[in-house]
């Protein structure tokens, strides 16, 4: 939960809210297949993506926020043959772009992490 605070009051934003926000935006680039699991646990939850009705995005992102400032990690899948360079370029900018734009907090950084390669 990642609570923003002006004038008027405090808004608090659930992770739920940022995984469907930002998993969203990264599956629509191109040359991503997927997100990944990023570990054990997560693993087990991809092997049935549709538990509750939701998207699988959850293991796959990962924010923080320190000092203002949001920290995201990515898993990712790609399809083979993709420029890896061109879409981890891509993903950062169109997450850092849908982000400031949704929640006007700063994307201090990105790490996108690429878990496997489909064909």
């Amino acid at each position: 939960m990642i609570a923003i605070k002006n004038h008027l009051g405090e808004i608090k934003l659930s992770d739920r809210f940022f995984v469907e926000l930002i998993g969203g935006a990264v599956v629509s680039c191109f040359g991503v297949t997927g997100m990944s699991a990023g570990g054990i646990k997560q693993s087990v939850v991809e092997l049935f993506p549709f538990i509750n009705n939701i998207r699988f995005f959850g293991g796959g992102v990962k924010v923080k926020i320190f000092r203002d400032k949001l920290y995201i990690g990515l898993h990712i899948k790609v399809a083979y043959g993709a420029n890896l360079s061109s879409i981890v370029k891509s993903i950062q900018s169109k997450v850092s772009y849908v982000v400031e734009e949704e929640t006007s907090l700063p994307v201090e950084r990105i790490t996108v992490y690429i878990d496997g390669i489909k064909g």
